[in-house]
């Protein structure tokens, strides 16, 4: 069993509407919520992060001289069909060995 929990008495409404409208436990509403919220908050902390970043030419320079670096590995003769889903579902032939 999961913890107890406070919460407003309008949250727990909010969170019974929510529950009843998508035809889920309460738990699994919250975890979602939950769940898009630290989403959310790591996606704010990368944009504050990158902010920072492009705040200080230097450094940004750096990161795009690194970025240019590594975009050679991009001409590395591998064939483009990984771009393409449907070679993923292709079957291969198999050939099969009679006795």
């Amino acid at each position: 069993m999961g913890a107890t929990i406070r919460v407003t008495d309008e949250t727990h409404e909010a969170l019974r509407k929510l529950a009843q409208e998508m035809d889920e436990p309460m738990e699994d509403v919250l975890a979602k919520a939950v769940e898009a919220y630290r989403r959310a908050r790591v996606l704010e902390l990368t944009n504050q992060a990158y902010a920072s970043l492009r705040a200080d030419p230097q450094a940004w320079q750096e990161l795009l001289d690194e970025r240019a670096e590594w975009d050679v590995t991009l001409s590395d003769g591998l064939e483009d069909d990984w771009l393409d889903p449907s070679a993923a579902l292709a079957v291969p032939a198999v050939n099969h060995i009679r006795r």
